[in-house]
C-alpha cells in the first residue's frame, strides 16, 4: 500500500506550513463555508432519501389496499405475521455478546427498513420485464433485480443511521442492525401482501379478512428469511468498519452472500411446483413449500448462528485474555507494594 501523505509532507519538518500546498485545514472563511457545505450536502441527501421514502410509503397507503392496516383484525394479522421474523431478530440481539445496543438505533433501523422498501418496490416493478424470457426469465429476475435491489436498501437502512454512531462499536453490531433492518422490511412487505386485493373501502368483509388470513399464514415462514439474508450482509458491513482499507470489496462480498441467498430461495419457491410434479412427489404443494423453508431457513440460519458464534468465542477468549492480563497488573502492583 502506498503512503497516505504526500512526498512533499513526508519530507518537510515539522515546523513547514503546508497549508493548500501539501495539507488542508479550516482556516479561512472560504474553507469553513466550505466545510459547512459540503456537511450540509452530505446531511440533506440522507434526509433526501427518508422523505422521498415517506412520500412512496404515504402514497402506498393511500392509494393501495395498505391503508387497511388500520382496520383492528388486519392490523391484528400482519403483527402476528411477523412474529417468527421478530423471534429470529431477537435472538441475534441477544447473542451480541458485546455492550448492548440502544433501542433508538434499533428502532431507527428498523423504521428505515420499512421506509426503504418502497425503493425496491418501484425498481422491481419497473424491471420486472425481465420475466418475458422465456423459462428463465423468473430467476433472471430474482438474481438480477429483486436480490441485490432489496439486500441493498435493507443494507442502506443500516448504513445510512446505526452505522454512523459511535455505539456501533462492534463487527457483531452489523448483524444486529442488519436483522432489524429486514424485519422492517418483511413487516411492510407482509402487509402489503395482506391487504393486497382489499382496496379502499370503509368496511372490510368477512372474505376480505378470509384471504388476508391465508396470506399472513403463509407470510409467517417468508420474514425470518428476510432477518437472515441481511443480518449477513450486515455482518460484513460490521466487519468492514473495522477494516477500513478493505471496506469495499467486505460489503460487496456481504452483499453478494445475502443477493445469493435471496434470489435462491425466491427461485426455488417459485419453481418449486413444477419441482414436485416433475419428481413425481405425492405431497401437496403447501406442505412440499412448508418443508422446502424449514430446511432452507435451517441451514441458512444455522450458517449465521455459526459466524455470530465464532464471534462469540474469540470475544470472549479476548475478554478473559484482558482480564488474566489485568490480574497480573494488580498482582505485580500490590507485590511492588509488600516490598
Amino acid at each position: 500500500m502506498g503512503s497516505e501523505r504526500d512526498p512533499v509532507e513526508e519530507g518537510a519538518t515539522d515546523s513547514a506550513d503546508l497549508y493548500d500546498v501539501a495539507t488542508w485545514e479550516n482556516r479561512s472563511r472560504l474553507d469553513w463555508l466550505s466545510t459547512g457545505v459540503y456537511r450540509g450536502l452530505h446531511a440533506s441527501t440522507r434526509v433526501g432519501l427518508v422523505v422521498v421514502a415517506l412520500v412512496i410509503l404515504g402514497v402506498q397507503f393511500y392509494l393501495t389496499g395498505l391503508a387497511a392496516v388500520r382496520d383492528p383484525i388486519i392490523g391484528t394479522l400482519v403483527l402476528l405475521s411477523v412474529v417468527p421474523a421478530f423471534a429470529l431478530a431477537a435472538y441475534i440481539w441477544y447473542a451480541d455478546v458485546t455492550t448492548s445496543e440502544p433501542l433508538a438505533l434499533l428502532v431507527g433501523t428498523f423504521l428505515l427498513g420499512v421506509l426503504f422498501a418502497g425503493f425496491a418496490a418501484i425498481v422491481n416493478t419497473i424491471a420486472s420485464v425481465v420475466t418475458v424470457v422465456p423459462v428463465v426469465g423468473m430467476a433472471l429476475f430474482f438474481y438480477l433485480v429483486v436480490g441485490p435491489v432489496e439486500e441493498t436498501v435493507k443494507w442502506l437502512a443500516i448504513r445510512l443511521y446505526a452505522f454512523r454512531d459511535d455505539r456501533f462499536d462492534a463487527v457483531i453490531d452489523g448483524a444486529v442492525y442488519g436483522a432489524m433492518a429486514g424485519l422492517g422490511f418483511a413487516t411492510i412487505e407482509n402487509a402489503i401482501y395482506i391487504t393486497q386485493g382489499i382496496g379502499q373501502t370503509s368496511t372490510i368483509g368477512s372474505q376480505a379478512i378470509a384471504g388476508a388470513t391465508q396470506t399472513a399464514a403463509s407470510r409467517l415462514l417468508a420474514g425470518p428469511g428476510h432477518v437472515i439474508y441481511s443480518a449477513f450482509a450486515g455482518y460484513y458491513l460490521g466487519l468492514a468498519k473495522f477494516n477500513r482499507e478493505n471496506a469495499g470489496p467486505i460489503v460487496v462480498k456481504g452483499l453478494l452472500i445475502a443477493t445469493f441467498i435471496h434470489a435462491t430461495y425466491n427461485t426455488a419457491v417459485t419453481y418449486l411446483p413444477a419441482i414436485v410434479d416433475l419428481a413425481g412427489l405425492e405431497i401437496s404443494t403447501g406442505l412440499a413449500f412448508l418443508g422446502f423453508i424449514a430446511v432452507y431457513d435451517g441451514v441458512f440460519g444455522y450458517l449465521l448462528y455459526r459466524k455470530i458464534a465464532r464471534y462469540r468465542s474469540a470475544y470472549k477468549q479476548t475478554d478473559m485474555g484482558r482480564r488474566v492480563s489485568f490480574e497480573d497488573a494488580d498482582a505485580e502492583s500490590v507485590e511492588r507494594e509488600s516490598e
